[in-house]
């Protein structure tokens, strides 16, 4: 079943300066880009906690893209996107406007368990090992905006870093429990996964839980936050001028290598890998005592779930795969092509719109013409930083301008700013404005993603299948995107350590677990055909397209609706999804007073 659906303006505005969910995104030229380490959890204050967090979402964050190309990855201009272009997967989570708080997530010691998980090892086999229920203390999961906090319980799992290794260092996984309202709540729990790779999942929750707000109800929302993120021993590195976008191949390798001696110190960054943690996430089932769970997975965190799938399905109710990365998928040189393909649907929609074409003309004539001539020589700007108000001193160059249109094209919100910021600089020459939504755009999603985590993860399970002999360079250098971030990943990934994979990895899923698929048909990193092609193997599954839409549907009206039914039911038959046909993006701003009336 598969419905494409259009839409009605709705969804809430993301925030970073507007984007949604989190697309961790960044276009850099840096090996690096600001490891994020949101503080999402805080121990309680004295005052009453709050039992759910009901407000409207301000912020959106889908973190999405991960490095191999997203699904979570690296995208980038000169630097590669270290943080989202991954591997397949984005994710939905939400970004502050402002930098979050360094450090990992505060919360109690909680007695461990022994985890004897192994990529190599019998997926149904996981040791149970006299596994004592972790000790669980109450706690905050904050808004990195500090918009809001959700009450939770917290908690730690003990497992060793290596499995092969039990008695070698012991990782402590930070995972929360947000309990169901009800006292009659349903036994089986809803786990969420985020996206990145390299976002942790009670920073992401901490800013969406609104949007569960119908499912936490009746059932409780377990968040581990994944081995190498949050509060789980990231493996973050400092990363370098978000304005400086010289690096060399050889520069960024010399970053990267600089952030694995780092790391090494407290980790073996090969432990770190998408087989190692779906093990990790049984782990927590067993001991939290769950028979069987549901998920919900965002952009990579499509991937982690899909996995668990296959590993454990005798304990797995239900799945939602949002932005979704088929398993047999190695993200790396095609995620440039999806990229400039969304954005063409993007700038042909509005010369589609009468509004958009009385005022701007072509803006696809807009974009070419700006590209060419960045690609000719940079343009010296000086801007009031948007978040700091300090004046900012650069060359705007076309890999400032591939970072604007990537990371603005993952949501609605971003995208309705387009052709108004393309048109203004084509006629202007003024490049003032393109520049400050650069710095708000990078900013938001600076820190937002564990580097060596995503590093791990894309050289593990996506460049390593990279075949030179398949990829048409020619097609790529025509993009915004070009040939950088691939180029940049490369050289990452040759100096990088390589982690315990499954034999299976990329091999097709197939299941009669019921699956939901959600898509957005101008999803520049997991458009609606890497659903399809993962759907084939799902025998009980719907896919949900919603027309002109992004990356990640979770704010999307209504869609909270469709989700409750969904995980209620634990079936699509009979699901009844028609209020998402009234979906539409925001529309087009043809001035900075916003849309036409």
């Amino acid at each position: 079943m598969e419905h494409s659906l259009g839409g009605h303006y709705g969804r809430g505005l993301n925030r970073f300066g507007s984007d949604l969910y989190c697309r961790a995104m960044r276009l850099t030229n840096k090996a690096d880009p600001h490891p994020l380490s949101f503080r999402a959890v805080k121990p309680p204050k004295p005052q009453p906690t709050l039992a759910g967090v009901h407000h409207s979402l301000p912020v959106l964050a889908l973190m999405a893209a991960w490095r191999p190309i997203p699904l979570l990855a690296s995208i980038a201009a000169r630097r590669p996107i270290l943080v989202m272009a991954a591997a397949a997967a984005l994710s939905v989570v939400t970004l502050p406007t402002t930098a979050a708080a360094q450090g990992a997530t505060v919360q109690p010691r909680a007695d461990g368990v022994a985890s004897s998980a192994a990529a190599s090892a019998d997926a149904n086999t996981i040791d149970n090992r006299e596994a004592a229920t972790p000790r669980l203390s109450p706690c905050q999961l904050e808004h990195p905006q500090r918009l809001t906090v959700v009450a939770a319980e917290c908690g730690e799992l003990t497992v060793p870093e290596n499995s092969a290794q039990p008695n070698g260092r012991q990782l402590h996984l930070a995972f929360a429990r947000v309990p169901a309202i009800s006292r009659r709540k349903h036994p089986d729990p809803l786990f969420v996964l985020a996206g990145g790779p390299g976002m942790a999942a009670t920073t992401f929750y901490a800013t969406v839980a609104p949007v569960f707000g119908r499912i936490h109800r009746d059932r409780d929302i377990i968040l581990l936050d994944q081995r190498g993120t949050g509060g789980s021993n990231p493996l973050n590195c400092p990363g370098g001028d978000e304005t400086d976008y010289r690096a060399t191949d050889n520069d960024i390798a010399a970053e990267a290598r600089s952030c694995l001696e780092k790391l090494s110190a407290k980790a073996d960054v090969a432990q770190y890998t998408t087989s190692v943690a779906v093990n990790d996430l049984e782990h927590l089932r067993q001991v939290l005592g769950y028979e069987h769970i549901n998920m919900y997975g965002v952009s990579y965190g499509t991937r982690v779930a899909q996995q668990y799938l296959r590993r454990f399905p005798d304990h797995t109710r239900a799945l939602i795969l949002d932005g979704v990365v088929p398993p047999e998928l190695t993200l790396g040189a095609g995620m440039a092509l999806d990229a400039e393909h969304a954005l063409d649907r993007i700038l042909a929609r509005c010369a589609l719109e009468t509004d958009c074409r009385n005022r701007f003309g072509d803006p696809t004539q807009d974009y070419h013409d700006l590209w060419q001539s960045l690609q000719a020589h940079g343009v010296p700007v000086i801007v009031a930083n948007p978040t700091t108000g300090e004046s900012t001193h650069f060359e705007f160059t076309r890999f400032h301008l591939a970072t604007v249109l990537r990371l603005s094209i993952y949501s609605t919100e971003q995208t309705a700013l387009l052709p108004l910021l393309l048109h203004e600089a084509h006629e202007s020459k003024d490049y003032s404005r393109l520049a400050s939504q650069f710095l708000l755009l990078t900013h938001a999603y600076t820190d937002a993603v564990a580097v060596g985590m995503n590093n791990t993860v894309a050289c593990t399970e996506d460049i390593a299948f990279y075949d030179a002999k398949t990829t048409d360079r020619s097609k790529l250098e025509n993009t915004f995107l070009g040939t950088a971030q691939l180029d940049g990943l490369l050289a990452i990934c040759k100096i990088w350590p390589r982690g315990p994979i499954d034999a299976d990895f990329h091999a097709p899923v197939h299941s009669a677990v019921p699956v939901l698929l959600l898509s957005g048909s101008d999803d520049p990193i997991t458009p609606p055909a890497y659903a399809d092609q993962a759907r084939r193997g799902l025998t009980d599954s719907l896919h949900i397209v919603l027309k002109d839409f992004g990356h990640g549907q979770l704010a999307a009206p209504c869609m909270d609706r469709v989700m409750e039914q969904f995980i209620n039911r634990a079936s699509v038959k009979g699901l009844d999804t028609s209020c998402t046909r009234n979906d539409q993006p925001m529309p087009f701003f043809i001035s900075l007073n916003g849309p036409p009336p």
